[in-house]
């Protein structure tokens, strides 16, 4: 009798230990998307195709139209030079226009020193102006001290 409790303990200790083993090495959950809060003029449907691209790519987004984008601008210190339709803050960042998730991730990832990123107008075949021959366009880095080139792209990919 004195074997099998011992047996059975011994059993029943491999068994605890197996499956604590399996706890640890078992995958981490996904992290949480990053979440965007965008600000767009109503009427705008480039926006929203900019907004489904960020969202395909594992993005999370909470959109806010407002007819005032002047002032949303000017609160966030987006130079007049890198305007576009719509802005987005992320992780501390302003994003301004049609910036690709790509360059997003990057960002997220390098984390420079700067105010944010943007695509100033609307270029051709950016994420959310699909249709057309897509052209070339510049990511910005833009900061209180200046700017600077982050990416070429063509499309959402980089050129």
């Amino acid at each position: 009798m004195t074997s099998l409790i011992q047996s059975y303990s011994r059993r029943t200790m491999l068994s605890l230990v197996a499956g604590m083993t399996a706890g640890l090495v078992m995958p981490a959950r996904a992290a949480s998307p990053s979440m965007l809060d965008v600000y767009k003029d109503p009427n705008c449907g480039c926006c929203a195709g900019w907004v489904a691209h960020l969202r395909h790519h594992g993005f999370a987004a909470r959109v806010t139209d407002t007819a005032d984008m002047t002032e949303i601008k000017a609160r966030l210190d987006v130079p007049a030079a890198l305007a576009s339709c719509h802005t987005a803050r992320l992780d501390g960042y302003v994003i301004e226009g049609h910036v690709p998730a790509h360059a997003l991730q990057r960002l997220l990832s390098e984390k420079p020193t700067a105010l944010g990123l943007a695509v100033p107008g609307m270029p051709i075949g950016s994420p959310g102006m699909e249709g057309g021959k897509p052209e070339i366009y510049d990511v910005i880095l833009f900061s209180k001290d200046g700017q600077s080139p982050f990416g070429r792209y063509l499309a959402d990919r980089p050129a």
